[in-house]
Parts: structure tokens; sequence; C-alpha cells
């Protein structure tokens, strides 16, 4: 997913050491992230906002996905689900079990993720943390390894795994992923365009990561799958060259390819993650996502443009805030226009997940914590930090923006993430300009 890789340094730092007790665990506390996403009306219900607060606090479940395609992905599914997964449940009752087995309690029973097709997508309700260390799991514990090195499963976070299922991709489809690297959901591109076995897809892959040795790692993901329909390349994804293909009315001639669907899961400051990724707790400011904003801005624009018409985009993030969500998707709209360009619903795709609609209504918060409802309002000390197009705009109650998605935390014991689905009615011409 997008989250924070870019924003890292090179030097990952260390927890504190302390000599008598060792290495300290992060406190998972932060007066400034509790106090903003308190401010945020609509965000989350204020009757649930402490559940929200408490799942942040907590390690994140395991869970994990059944790779490859079709044929291969069933078997491997029915071997994890009829030879590892019955066995955590123990013995039936009326059965003996072997000597001292105990039933596993229910909190580590495995459940399949209702919305992702087929039932190749499972989440425990324990950590990976938790399945090393659980003696009864040893077994599960090394298949998942092995599995994994082998490339059957891909030990992905579950909301990581919603837009490629929310793009709809069909073996036709010419597809870009626009900020690709690890490869996770790129491999969930690769496996729909093959949807159909023994059969060669007449569609295409186009994995694109600005970062040169991220690009290996999706070259090593591409590979598993042994596709001849990816394309890997190595651009930053703002000013995404265009490709060149034969004009299929003139063969002689070169036009712009235009693809069916666009991934653009851009990098954000990666709050949702907190679960994973301790870490962001004592760094996490406001001022990243006031950052990232116009980038993300630049790498949507830019899957729009060389978007089909008639095509699909999913713009989609590992963050909470609305600067770096609605805000964009809304700037978006307005720089496009609402005839050009439209937000779907795509509920129906993910049936079963428990979702919070996009929001109309959002505050915007300086470094310093001072937070502002219009930018009206923003002193001018903080406007070098906030801009305009970062507050609702008054045409946004006419952009049908609750069609986005935000999965919070404690809805389905989860990450946090965003998604929305654009749908482009007509051919936007490249280089559209950005308003300040």
């Amino acid at each position: 997913m997008g989250g924070i890789r870019k924003n890292r340094s090179k030097h990952k730092q260390k927890k504190p050491f302390d000599p008598q007790g060792g290495y300290k665990d992060i406190v998972r506390e932060n007066a400034a992230f509790e106090a903003f996403y308190k401010a945020q009306d609509g965000l989350c219900p204020p009757d649930e906002f402490q559940d929200m607060m408490n799942s942040l606090k907590t390690d994140l479940p395991a869970s994990f996905r059944v790779t490859g395609f079709r044929g291969q992905a069933f078997g491997t599914r029915d071997l994890i689900e009829g030879t590892y997964f019955s066995a955590l449940a123990g013995p039936k009752e009326g059965e003996k079990g072997v000597e001292g087995d105990e039933e596993l309690p229910p909190k580590i029973q495995p459940r399949a993720l209702p919305w992702y097709p087929d039932g190749l997508a499972w989440q425990l309700s324990i950590t990976r943390k938790d399945i090393r260390r659980e003696e009864n799991l040893f077994k599960l514990h090394n298949f998942l390894i092995s599995e994994n090195e082998s490339g059957n499963i891909s030990r992905q976070e579950t909301v990581s795994m919603i837009p490629p299922i929310v793009l709809d991709v069909k073996p036709h489809h010419k597809v870009l992923d626009m900020c690709a690297a690890p490869g996770s959901k790129t491999a969930q591109l690769i496996e729909a365009i093959h949807a159909e076995e023994d059969v060669i897809p007449k569609g295409l892959v186009v994995a694109n990561d600005s970062d040169n040795g991220r690009c290996y790692m999706l070259v090593h993901q591409a590979k598993r799958l042994q596709s001849p329909c990816v394309i890997i390349t190595n651009h930053d994804a703002s000013i995404m060259p265009n490709l060149k293909v034969s004009d299929p009315k003139n063969p002689a001639e070169k036009i712009n390819l235009k693809f069916d669907r666009v991934l653009c899961d851009v990098p954000c400051s990666g709050d949702g993650t907190m679960r994973k990724n301790a870490d962001i707790w004592p760094k996490w400011s406001a001022s990243t996502s006031t950052n990232l904003h116009g980038i993300q801005f630049r790498i949507l624009k830019r899957g729009m443009e060389l978007l089909e018409v008639g095509g699909r985009l999913v713009y989609s993030t590992c963050s909470l805030n609305p600067v770096e969500d609605e805000a964009v998707v809304q700037r978006m709209l307005l720089e496009a226009g609402t005839d050009n360009v439209v937000l779907e619903d795509a509920t129906s795709l993910v049936p079963g997940l428990k979702y919070a609609p996009g929001v109309s209504t959002w505050k915007v918060s300086t470094k310093s914590g001072d937070i502002f409802s219009k930018m009206a309002d923003v002193d001018e000390k903080s406007q070098s930090q906030i801009r305009p197009y970062m507050f609702p705009s008054d045409e946004i109650k006419d952009m049908n923006i609750e069609r986005c998605m935000r999965v919070l935390p404690h809805q389905q014991d989860t990450g946090g993430f965003f998604c929305g689905s654009f749908n482009q009615e007509k051919s936007l011409r490249v280089g559209i300009q950005t308003k300040s």
C-alpha cells in the first residue's frame, strides 16, 4: 500500500534501550492525533470514537491471501482450510482428540473475509507475533512461511486487498498500477487479467514505481506468477510519460496508450497503519498530510489523464486524514469538472465490507495543532502550510463524496483505509491547469 514509504529516513529509528529491561515498547499515545480526529465531525461517530482509538492501540491481526491463478489458488485454499484450519477447531463434539489436546480458544479461529471473492482471503484474530509464540500453531506457522516464500500465499494486510477488487479488472483490460511497489496489489491485478485459465489474456498490467530499488521487488512479485502480460516501469508517477502503441486503424501510426483501469495507491502519511507501524505514534503530525496533498493530487491527475473514456480509476490511501482523502478527490472533481469525471458507488463489489462513507465537512490542522474549519480563519503564518483547496468547497454537496469508503480500524478489526472510485465520462486534455 502507499503508506509512508516516501517519508522513511534511510536509517530506521531505533527503540530506546534500557540496560535493565532491554528495548522499551513504543508508547501508543499522541494527544495531537487524538485531538485532530476528535474534531473531525462525521468521520467517526462520537459514541464509537473511543473504540477506534482503543483499536488503533492494539497490534494488527494476521491476515493473508491465497495467490496464483484460479485452479492453483482453489487447491491451496482447500488444503489450508481442510488440513490446517480444521485442526485449529480441535476435535468435534463426541470425538476424542489426542491426549492433552485442548480446543483452541475461539479468538484464534480463522475467518474468510466475506467481501473477498471465492474465500481466498483470511484473517485471524491474533497477531503474527502470537502465531510464532503459540505452540499449537507451530504447523500453521511453518506452513504460512513456506507457502509465502513459494508464492502460494501473500501475507497481505486485509484493507490492502480492497482497491484491486473495487477496480473490477477483466482479462481484456489494460491496467496501470501507478505506485505499485512492493507489489501485493499488483499481484492481484495480474491474477484478475488471468481469470480465464490456460488462455493468454488480451489485457496487460503496467506496474510502475518511482523507486528503482523497489522496482526489483515488483519484478520478484511478478515472476512468481509467470505472466507474459506484465511490464515494470520506473518513473515518477506524477509525470508518468505516455506509452506509444500502434493505432489499430492504421498500424503504421503510433498513438498514446490509454488504460481501462488505473490504480492510484498514493504515498501517504500512513496513520491508518498505526497498528502495524507503531513508530508512527510519536512522530505523527498533521503537517505531514498537508505536505503530501500536492503530490497525491498530481499523481491522481496524471492517472486521470492516462485513463480511457469509460474507464475506472481507484484512488486509495492508508491514511484517515481528509486532507489526503476527500480533499484530493474534491480537488480532482473541481479540476476536471463533474461532467467529465464522476464518483462511482463501488460497494456492490465488496459486499459485507464495513465502512464509513466519505465526509463532506472536515477541519485542517497546522503542525503546531491549530485546527481550522475554513481558509478565512487561517492566520497569515500558517498560510504557507494550508491552502484553500484543502478545505471543503461549496460545490462538494454535488459531488457524491459519500460514495467514497473509509474503513475504520474498529469496524472489523483491521487497519484504517480510504478508497474512492472514479469513472471518466469524457476525455481529459493532458496538462490540465492546476488551480492555486
